[in-house]
């Protein structure tokens, strides 16, 4: 049994997903502070200083009655929140890492596109010769031209 997990762990799709999903969420932390620490603070500075993050609105309150500051002194105090500017800041999140995956995707699939096809085979010995050839250089035979 220990041998089969040993085979199951060594298999390289195993150990690709797990390089995938550590790079995943490393890169998901960069792009959260990306938000968080540089875009947010702009759009603050766009919007008269308004800060997403601290805004909330208490649906009960807590112990302590408000108003509260931070979602965090309502948190404390026992209110339930609901914190739409942080749900805000996960959109953008969100909207960064969907566009930096849709251009690393893009560029992927332009770097792997398959070469354009630019031989057929001549269907009476079957070497490879251009496709505009109306005569095959290895046999000689007569091609047909293809009817467009």
């Amino acid at each position: 049994m220990l041998r089969e997990f040993k085979a199951f762990i060594d298999r390289g799709n195993l150990l690709q997903l797990a390089v995938a999903f550590i790079l995943g969420v490393t890169f998901a932390a960069v792009v959260t502070s990306l938000v968080n620490d540089v875009i947010m603070p702009l759009v603050g500075l766009g919007t008269g200083g308004v800060d997403f993050a601290s805004h909330f609105a208490v649906l009960k309150e807590g112990k302590t009655a408000g108003p509260y500051n931070t979602v965090q002194a309502a948190h404390d105090a026992g209110a339930v929140t609901l914190n739409y500017g942080l749900f805000v800041n996960a959109i953008i999140t969100f909207i960064i890492i969907a566009l930096v995956l849709f251009f690393i995707i893009k560029a992927y699939n332009r770097a792997t596109k398959p070469a354009p096809v630019t031989t057929k085979d001549c269907p009476f010995c079957f070497t490879a010769i251009p496709i505009p050839a109306v005569r095959c250089p290895n046999c000689t035979s007569e091609l047909q031209p293809k009817a467009e």
